[in-house]
């Protein structure tokens, strides 16, 4: 069950292009490097727009909306030491408090329908792009952690699949990740702030973590037609 926040407006929008004929010699680890961040108001929601341009030797970038078997799966179900699912009456002193994140209500296990509030840890290997957002106040940068209440959500995502064929393939080309929401100027307002991105490919290799420059929102609105 992918996260959801309770409340403004999320979404996301990918857009992935590549390029199957590039030099050999590009590295196994994924490789991306920052190529833009705008933001562009509307009468809706509003868009967050960061582009990475990426390389990869394998080509094995993406997921499809069906990668969801293990180590795709949304969470990780907790159990005890007899191997039954924890609920939420059942908890143990170390589990945390209510929230959606952390708790699934009726959840389905398997193919099977638990009529219960059970206790899950979120897989980050769900998702195959990772951002994370600073605030800079004082001079210091703070991450802004949106799974924190009163949020709880994530903008980590996936893009598709870069190829359709399993044949590794070296590919490079351009990752362009829209991030909706109705409360972008209500929570950032003249802030500086900055934006890390990573992606990840399918055998879990992890890129390298690039950083967009400092910048308020204003800085990055696309201008009025």
């Amino acid at each position: 069950m992918r996260l959801k926040s309770y409340l403004g407006i999320f979404f996301l929008l990918i857009l992935a292009t590549a390029c199957i004929n590039p030099p050999d010699n590009f590295p196994s680890i994924p490789t991306i490097t920052f190529e833009s961040i705008e933001y562009i108001p509307t009468n809706g929601a509003d868009s967050l727009i960061i582009g990475v341009d990426f390389q990869d030797a394998e080509g094995d970038l993406g997921l499809s909306s069906t990668d969801d078997d293990p180590p795709f799966q949304d969470v990780d179900f907790q159990r005890d030491t007899n191997g039954e699912l924890i609920t939420y009456s059942t908890r143990p002193s170390e589990a945390p408090a209510y929230n959606p994140i952390d708790w699934l209500v009726n959840p389905l296990v398997g193919n099977e329908r638990v009529n219960d509030t059970i206790w899950v840890k979120q897989n980050p290997n769900q998702f195959n792009i990772f951002v994370k957002f600073f605030i800079k106040r004082n001079g210091q940068y703070t991450e802004f952690k949106w799974q924190d209440p009163p949020f709880y959500t994530t903008f980590n995502g996936r893009f598709p699949r870069i190829l359709t064929s399993e044949d590794g393939q070296a590919v490079e080309g351009n990752i362009s990740y829209g991030m909706l929401s109705s409360g972008w100027e209500s929570i950032f307002r003249t802030d500086t702030i900055r934006i890390d991105v990573s992606i990840q490919d399918r055998a879990l290799n992890r890129s390298n973590e690039v950083s967009s420059p400092e910048v308020t929102l204003k800085q990055i609105t696309r201008p009025a037609n």
